[in-house]
């Protein structure tokens, strides 16, 4: 959409994600700290900036595995848009603030390992067609009659089975 700033923000998280059921859909909400360092060569140390404090949330199947893989303290890379929300306070002043609706969410692995792991995706059990039956396999032909099953030679090509094998034709 028009409008929309896309933005990627790299911090920890301050809490683990908090899921919440919306019309069907699952959403988890949490905040990520984005704190930047600089090194200042004059005092020969690294110096941290003010922090940034950014709500975020995600969507359906990333809020549900969000909320089951990350915990306060774990270092995300979070790309989304970020969104403006209205709302009302319990005085009537309105409000309005700036939210990162996230799209692509993932650990980072600047300073810790992660094991990753494939989610099993649960398909339905295949549903297998009935058999269908053709009258012509229930007739009881005889083999010298009949030469096979092939789609050439078989029932399916001459399903009356009325064949006359070679050696049973009269000599001319």
């Amino acid at each position: 959409m028009a409008g929309e700033i896309p933005l990627t923000v790299i911090g920890n998280l301050t809490a683990a994600p908090e899921p919440h059921f919306t019309a069907g859909s699952v959403v988890a909400n949490f905040t990520i700290a984005s704190t930047p360092r600089t090194f200042d060569k004059a005092g020969n140390e690294w110096k941290d900036g003010e922090t940034l404090f950014i709500r975020a949330s995600v969507w359906g199947e990333a809020a549900k595995n969000a909320v089951a893989s990350l915990t306060k303290g774990t270092r995300v890379v979070a790309h989304g848009v970020l969104k403006p929300r209205s709302y009302e306070t319990r005085d009537g002043g309105k409000r309005t603030v700036h939210e990162l609706e996230i799209e692509e969410l993932g650990v980072s692995l600047r300073y810790n390992p992660a094991t990753p792991h494939r989610a099993e995706r649960r398909m339905p059990p295949p549903v297998e067609a009935p058999v269908q039956r053709i009258p012509v396999d229930d007739l009881p032909i005889s083999p010298r009659r009949y030469s096979d099953d092939s789609a050439w030679f078989g029932k399916i090509a001459n399903p009356s089975g009325n064949i006359t094998p070679a050696q049973d034709r009269p000599a001319r």
